[in-house]
């Protein structure tokens, strides 16, 4: 069999092994470059995405995008000026700097003693505030301000021991894209705390269909109707036989308590609690017997202005007592 350019066979397999693996090689070499560089193992190595769960959060583990994260590398660290507050609905109170801009603090950071966590490249995405000229927000104690060195050698605004940061992604005043980053990051209060609504105010309820009491400072524990106004009694009534000395006219100064249910109070004696069928056809509540009313004088709840009222009227208590009444 002729070989080419007449050559013997043992010289043509050596060239063609020889094109064989250089082939083989430029392949190999391809699906790396596809594939990305392997170690000997066969394990990927390098061109892997960052790894995240650091505790700077989401995007590049830092909270935001390289983009972003670029923006706040050529953004020097600006001092933070006048701090001021900014009362947002769904955060509570937000100290600011002089432009708005929302502050944040690091749940990896310290304050006793102030330490900042926040390395260089986390600082790309959290820029420190710079401590020089910060004012306190009005109202908040200016010895709460303090400086740490961040790790780019920022001199870093503390509020009670916190460094404080911005977020890259923040675009504008009122911006607060930070909060809960990473579960690590969170919009600071004034006083260098998290930012937090305002507990709501306790706002239950007096029971809407019956007789309850409250705690009044002068007189003690006395008895209020289903909107918190004042109960009283008559000293001129009488218990046993059921009596009522208030009629005609005086029932337009002191409304008789209409009939409850039992099941309908809170802390009110049971015994006597009966509905008392007055001559004039109303039906008035009692405890222990004795007839209830409110007085038209009182404007609000937690009046009690028809207390000693002609020596004869005062506040009932729990059991029926007329509180403060002579003897």
């Amino acid at each position: 069999m002729p070989y080419p350019s007449g050559g013997s066979p043992r010289a043509w397999r050596s060239a063609s092994l020889v094109a064989t693996a250089a082939a083989l090689l430029a392949l190999t070499t391809a699906c790396g470059q596809e594939k990305g560089d392997q170690s000997p193992n066969g394990q990927n190595v390098g061109n892997e995405a960052p790894a995240k769960g650091d505790g700077y959060g989401g995007d590049g583990g830092y909270g935001a995008d390289s983009g972003a994260a670029d923006k706040g590398a050529d953004a020097k660290a600006k001092p933070a000026g006048q701090l001021a507050v900014w009362d947002s609905k769904k955060l509570g109170k937000v100290v600011t700097d002089s432009e708005g801009r929302t502050l944040y603090r690091f749940d990896k950071d310290s304050a006793q003693p102030p330490k900042s966590t926040c390395d260089a490249a986390c600082l790309k995405a959290w820029p420190p505030v710079a401590a020089d000229g910060a004012k306190a927000a009005p109202g908040v104690d200016e010895s709460l301000l303090g400086e740490v060195t961040a790790a780019d050698g920022t001199k870093q605004l503390t509020i009670d021991g916190w460094p404080m940061y911005r977020f890259a992604k923040d675009a504008e005043a009122g911006d607060a894209k930070g909060q809960g980053v990473g579960g690590t990051w969170y919009a600071a209060a004034p006083d260098g705390k998290k930012a937090a609504p305002a507990a709501a105010p306790d706002t239950a309820p007096v029971d809407p269909a019956g007789l309850s009491t409250r705690k009044d400072p002068k007189l003690g524990e006395i008895v209020v109707d289903k909107n918190g106004m004042t109960v009283y009694r008559f000293t001129k009534d009488s218990a046993w036989p059921m009596k009522s000395a208030c009629t005609g006219a005086c029932l337009d100064k002191w409304p008789v308590v209409a009939p409850v249910d039992k099941n309908d109070t809170r802390g009110i004696l049971k015994k006597g609690f009966t509905v008392f069928d007055r001559p004039d056809g109303q039906k008035q509540q009692t405890i222990d017997c004795w007839p209830l009313y409110t007085f038209s004088g009182d404007e609000k709840p937690g009046d009690t202005n028809g207390q000693g009222v002609g020596g004869t009227w005062y506040a009932a208590s729990p059991q029926g007592k007329a509180v403060g009444a002579p003897g």
